[in-house]
């Protein structure tokens, strides 16, 4: 019984359309006329001054553009390669590609991955962000792997390596040609 009467309540409880309300008659737009057979604007009757522009935002005297390196270089499949680039303090050793394995596992791959080594020479810490695309002699895009540290930074003084992982379009790394190594610092 309390299924019959729930919905009769919702049914007396919605308020009632006025009885006295207007339809609201919608009719069709003209049809366009060519561009042909419309008038000219009618000139102005005076040239009015154009309204002053503001002014664009000067740079903020403390902020300072990210640091940004981008090089290309020759690939070379599971073979390290060494890099001399430094970027505000942070010294790039080297690169190497290769596939992710495990001895406990014979013949197991765990993916395709870039590892980037680097060096904090600065005096503070520097938050790197690490892409690399790697192309083939026609200059096709064949991957592309990012990564950086995942908390923090890389304290001064302080080696770390980075494994940059390459995820879906893996297959033709091996046999590409030249690779672009970009580096962002974000402070």
């Amino acid at each position: 019984m309390l299924n019959l009467i729930l919905p009769a309540l919702f049914l007396i409880a919605q308020a009632t359309p006025p009885a006295n309300t207007a339809t609201e008659e919608v009719t069709a737009p003209p049809a366009p006329v060519p561009a042909a057979a419309t008038p000219a604007p009618p000139a102005p009757a005076a040239a009015q001054p154009e309204a002053p522009r503001p002014a664009a935002k000067a740079p903020a005297a403390n902020a300072k553009p990210l640091s940004f390196y981008s090089q290309q270089f020759k690939f070379h499949w599971d073979q390290f390669m060494p890099i001399t680039a430094d970027v505000d303090g942070l010294k790039i050793n080297s690169i190497f590609f290769n596939k992710r394995t495990m001895t406990l596992f014979k013949g197991a791959e765990f993916g395709t991955r870039a590892v980037v080594e680097v060096t904090n020479t600065a005096s503070v810490t520097r938050t790197p962000g690490f892409a690399v695309a790697v192309f083939d002699a026609d200059n096709r895009l064949l991957g592309v792997a990012s990564g950086g540290p995942k908390i923090g930074g890389i304290s001064a003084g302080d080696t770390e390596t980075f494994d940059l992982s390459f995820h879906q379009v893996v297959e033709r790394i091996p046999r590409a040609d030249h690779f672009i190594l970009t580096v962002e610092l974000t402070n």
